[in-house]
């Protein structure tokens, strides 16, 4: 993302929405009046509820009072794979009794993410990543609620895990960015495959060809916001009102009308989410 340069128009409305994956205090939302200006912005293109999703322990703490400072707000929470040797003691109690509220509805991010080991400083190691990744399996298992997943260039290891662990009932792949092997592979396990921005770049071949092979009630549609801006906004800063141009690339990969697949994506977030 470039911050200097200008956040994107708002799209032609599209409804109804549900971004199922975004980060609003990256985005800059810090209190109940910048999450529900935020919010508004989104409501006016058709995106009427977001999953504002933590990465950390204090972005755990801050999601859930954004989804109780607006009812269009959900929370999901974890420690992502490259903070994982954060996860002690303390961590865990906190993370388990941020996942017991109601308006927590999804356990993430968490997963794999073999890109950043060795080339962010204080990245947690791989071991450390899967032993929290187990954690977090388990978290989910136990509260009931779907699993949310980062993957970065850790397709078999990450399978691996959930076959190993055994699976919770809903696992949702945030972000997919795999090839077509791998989402059909996820496709037989039953998981949840979410699309952001990158499915409308042009030069994201495996990943457009990937979209296409989906089921539609395991489709998800998300920002990623503050990254990831769609085409053709691609390095401007990114919102949960700028899902309509993900929708409408989406759309016209799979030959659906964006209408319908801006019904069918809602209704599956509604479902998997219980929202």
């Amino acid at each position: 993302m470039n911050a200097k340069r200008p956040a994107p128009p708002l799209p032609e409305p599209l409804s109804p929405l549900v971004d199922a994956h975004t980060h609003l205090d990256a985005c800059g939302a810090s209190d109940a009046e910048s999450v529900a200006v935020m919010m508004d912005r989104a409501a006016a293109v058709g995106v009427g509820k977001v999953v504002t999703v933590a990465d950390d322990l204090a972005a755990a703490r801050w999601a859930v009072e954004a989804a109780h400072w607006d009812e269009r707000v959900f929370a999901a929470v974890a420690l992502h794979p490259t903070r994982a040797n954060a996860l002690d003691g303390q961590a865990r109690a906190e993370l388990e009794k941020l996942a017991a509220d109601p308006r927590v509805v999804a356990i993430g991010e968490t997963g794999l993410d073999y890109y950043w080991p060795g080339r962010l400083e204080g990245c947690a190691d791989i071991e450390t990543q899967v032993e929290a990744f187990r954690w977090h399996i388990d978290l989910a298992k136990r509260t009931g609620k779907p699993l949310m997943i980062h993957n970065r260039e850790a397709d078999h290891d990450l399978l691996t895990v959930l076959l190993d662990e055994g699976a919770p009932e809903t696992v949702i792949f945030h972000c997919f960015s795999s090839d077509t092997n791998m989402a059909l592979s996820c496709v037989d396990e039953g998981y949840v495959l979410s699309f952001s921005g990158t499915v409308s770049f042009t030069n994201a071949h495996q990943l457009r060809e990937a979209a296409q092979v989906v089921p539609d009630h395991l489709l998800l549609v998300e920002t990623d916001a503050p990254y990831l801006t769609p085409h053709p906004y691609r390095g401007a800063p990114n919102e949960p009102y700028c899902l309509p141009y993900t929708v409408r690339a989406l759309a016209e990969l799979r030959g659906w009308d964006p209408v319908e697949l801006a019904e069918l994506s809602s209704a599956n977030a509604r479902r998997i989410y219980g929202i």
